[in-house]
């Protein structure tokens, strides 16, 4: 059963978002009046999804923290887009190879700000602007989620669990073979790359194309009823209705890894701001965890357009994972046989 949201914490994000998104004249419209949604948002900001332990209840940032923020970002860029020593010595075996240089990044220039002033989080409940914690059945399922190969966990430990992670590509998770990213599709949240999204609207629906992974979620305007349970998909059923001037999008029926239904409900809310902008709300309630959680952000409105999000499609990611896999497996067996 989902928990409900407290009403009053309903009823402050309502007077949020009405003051924020009040009625813009200026924002263009469909023929039947509403606010015509259509084009590419570019979601990346500064401002981190939860909120840093030390600003503890406090919502808002002062100028000299958001200028730190600034200046962290351009710290990070500075350093990351030095040139490489190619003299340098390979990592010591085991050792963190790193990730990508500054070039593939892009988390923004900016913190986003809501009514002049500065969030210290996108998520706005709980108070602490944290996620709520992992009920017990929510951190088993967290506990056997599939870990990576390279992960230091005494060789080919699945074969000690009765885990089976690495027979095939089907087993792998979805995000490593470039299927489907929830983070960045429902609820949306900015990631470090590959933030644009596209809305394609029209009476009936609203199409929106997630360039990470280039998902494309299809949210159906006024239906009354959602599809079965068993019809469940990774990004949930969704059905849309107007209030007012904002679409507010229910979602339902989600598939979880392994391939089983999960008990959560996501509610969203796009509201018009000035400049063709939006406002993105979202409330989350999920079994997994302890109570229901909520944020907000501005999608600023650009011209840029997505990219085809590649990924290793084609590559040799997949077969040299399960190859490590294998490898691994018969160190495994060389090490109990040496023990015998």
């Amino acid at each position: 059963m989902f928990r409900n949201l407290p009403a009053v914490l309903s009823l402050s994000i309502l007077v949020s978002a009405a003051g924020h998104a009040a009625a813009q004249d200026d924002y263009p419209r469909t023929p039947s009046g509403k606010p015509d949604f259509n084009g590419n948002y570019d979601v990346s900001t500064l401002t981190p999804y939860q909120r840093p332990t030390h600003f503890g209840d406090r919502m808002y940032l002062n100028e000299e923290e958001v200028q730190a923020l600034r200046d962290r970002e351009m710290g990070i860029r500075e350093a990351d887009s030095a040139p490489g020593d190619p003299d340098r010595a390979p990592p010591e075996q085991g050792g963190a190879i790193g990730s990508y240089n500054d070039f593939w990044f892009d988390r923004g220039d900016n913190a986003f700000a809501l009514g002049g002033q500065y969030r210290t989080s996108i998520l706005t409940y709980p108070e602490n602007g944290r996620l709520p914690p992992l009920t017990p059945e929510g951190q088993a399922k967290a506990a056997s989620a599939p870990r990576f190969a390279w992960e230091d966990l005494g060789g080919a430990w699945w074969l000690e669990t009765g885990d089976r992670p690495y027979d095939g590509p089907e087993t792998l998770q979805v995000q490593v073979r470039c299927i489907f990213h929830p983070a960045s599709t429902i609820p949306i949240t900015p990631r470090v790359y590959n933030n644009l999204k596209t809305i394609v609207q029209t009476e009936d629906y609203l199409m929106l194309y997630v360039e990470w992974m280039h998902w494309a979620r299809i949210i159906r305007i006024g239906d009354e009823e959602h599809m079965p349970a068993i019809l469940a998909t990774f990004d949930g059923d969704s059905i849309g209705r107007w209030e007012g001037d904002t679409l507010v999008v229910e979602t339902v029926n989600f598939l979880d890894r392994p391939l089983e239904p999960a008990e959560r409900r996501v509610v969203e809310r796009f509201s018009p701001l000035g400049g063709g902008n939006l406002l993105y709300s979202f409330t989350v309630e999920d079994a997994d965890y302890t109570d229901s959680y909520s944020g907000e952000f501005i999608w600023p409105k650009t011209d840029q357009i997505p990219y085809e999000y590649a990924c290793h499609e084609g590559n040799y990611s997949l077969p040299a994972t399960l190859t490590g896999a294998r490898v691994r497996e018969v160190e495994h067996y060389l090490q109990l046989e040496s023990e015998d």
